[in-house]
């Protein structure tokens, strides 16, 4: 556990940050490494298939995620105002919730997979393995959220490094049993979705037992747990807004999707792929601001506003050295970044079309999520989430529906920057007023 609202700003965000981007590294890199195998040993129509079905999942698990990001940040409040028992409840009560959730999810998202993949238009050869895949995945659906709300805990503790360690054996597992269902038994699709969701089972099962033994404030005693119901509502209060921001998030990436289903395979698949590569080069961004979120959650607890500024301004200079450094690597190795996932040239030439496009706007991106991080960390999630929605569903959906009619998939591509530009001046002004300072879980009156 690490107490952050004591010592140098900048220096405690980027050694807490650091943990989580190896993490999330890792986590993406068996994603990455899942797609190459995939796109190399069993074809671009099964990369494509892939592809077609993260939205999906997104879109089924946004609205828990968001809840239990809220839940992350109560536990973050009452760890910085030093009130453990509180800390122990919102635990148990977030865990709790997760378990019900993920089986219901589960339930609900098995027997629809075939008619939401017609919804989005899916090209009709792939629909075998997308739905074969999307069952799979579905059917792991509690070891992912135990797993991640596992380390989500940690992080509103401030450990960032224990989940680092278990991430590190989820990918290393999840690596070997790609190569030897696809490679070895010939499994296909299936093989890839069988090494995830025994993968993320195996890491969560190894979680449980080393927390339950080493840990002071996370047990995984089941008869001893409680739910909390004003913990759980103060969870609601922070999270519900995020979970919905992060609903029509990915509601906008199946309207995205839908969109780029019409052009077809090749499209399907580039795209596919440069999002894996996409994914991985916005990671600094996201884990400076997750830090960041941790860091300000703690200090507004602990009754010192004065640190927050001075920690968002450090975040800023520190996730944009490395924006630029990755949006460079990005640009310039592009076609060979691509060619790692296919050989296929036109599918190679539609996603390093992609990558240009989009990563010349890292930026961007990197200024609207550290703001986001404050307004996160103080609990104040309600007028951001407009913010998101305005900039994806009155600018992008609509930009990459218009364009895409008039120059092709480059449209679709270009509708992402317009979104993060419109986000980012939005996200500013609102940081402005100062209005998130008074959405804090832990009263102290006035800061």
């Amino acid at each position: 556990m690490k107490d952050l609202t004591s010592g140098k700003e900048g220096r405690l965000i980027f050694n807490f940050a650091m943990p989580m981007l190896l993490g999330n590294m890792f986590q993406q890199l068996y994603n990455i490494i899942d797609t190459i195998i995939v796109g190399n040993f069993i074809g671009k129509e099964a990369l494509a298939s892939v592809g077609a079905s993260f939205p999906i999942v997104f879109t089924l698990i946004s609205l828990i995620i968001g809840v239990a990001s809220g839940g992350t940040i109560v536990i973050a409040q009452y760890f910085g105002a030093k009130q453990f028992d509180n800390v122990k409840k919102a635990i148990h009560t977030l865990y709790i919730f997760l378990l019900i959730a993920s089986v219901a999810l589960t339930l609900i998202g098995i027997p629809f997979t075939d008619e939401v993949f017609r919804l989005i238009k899916l090209p009709e050869e792939l629909m075998p393995d997308a739905t074969l895949y999307l069952s799979i995945y579905l059917s792991g659906l509690v070891a992912m959220f135990g797993f991640n709300a596992t380390s989500a805990i940690l992080r509103g503790l401030g450990d960032s490094k224990t989940p680092l360690y278990f991430l590190m054996i989820s990918t290393f597992f999840n690596i070997g049993l790609d190569l030897l269902f696809i490679v070895v038994f010939k499994w296909g699709i299936a093989g890839a979705a069988i090494a995830t969701v025994v993968s993320q089972a195996g890491a969560f099962l190894t979680a449980v037992i080393y927390l339950n033994r080493y840990h002071k404030l996370i047990d995984f005693n089941l008869p001893s747990w409680k739910f909390d119901r004003k913990i759980f509502w103060q969870s609601i209060r922070i999270g519900l807004p995020t979970g919905l921001q992060h609903t029509f998030v990915s509601l906008g990436m199946l309207a995205i999707m839908t969109i780029v289903n019409t052009f077809g395979t090749n499209v399907i698949a580039g795209y596919s792929a440069a999002l894996r590569i996409d994914s991985l080069a916005v990671l600094p961004a996201m884990n400076f601001s997750a830090a960041l979120a941790t860091f300000v959650g703690q200090n507004i607890g602990a009754g010192k506003p004065e640190r927050v500024r001075r920690g968002l301004l450090s975040t800023l200079l520190m996730s944009s050295i490395v924006t630029i450094t990755v949006m460079a690597i990005v640009i310039f190795f592009k076609q060979q970044l691509m060619g790692m996932f296919t050989k296929d040239l036109e599918v190679i030439r539609i996603g390093a079309e992609y990558l240009v496009i989009v990563s010349s706007f890292y930026l961007l991106f990197t200024a609207m999520f550290t703001i986001a991080g404050v307004l996160r960390g103080a609990g104040d999630t309600l007028v951001p989430m407009f913010f998101t929605l305005f900039s994806l569903w009155i600018i992008r959906v609509p930009f990459a529906l218009y364009f895409s009619g008039l120059i092709g998939e480059a449209g679709i591509w270009w509708s992402q920057p317009a979104g993060w530009g419109v986000g980012l001046v939005l996200s500013f002004g609102y940081f402005l007023t100062g209005r998130w300072r008074k959405m804090g879980v832990v009263k102290r009156g006035p800061i």
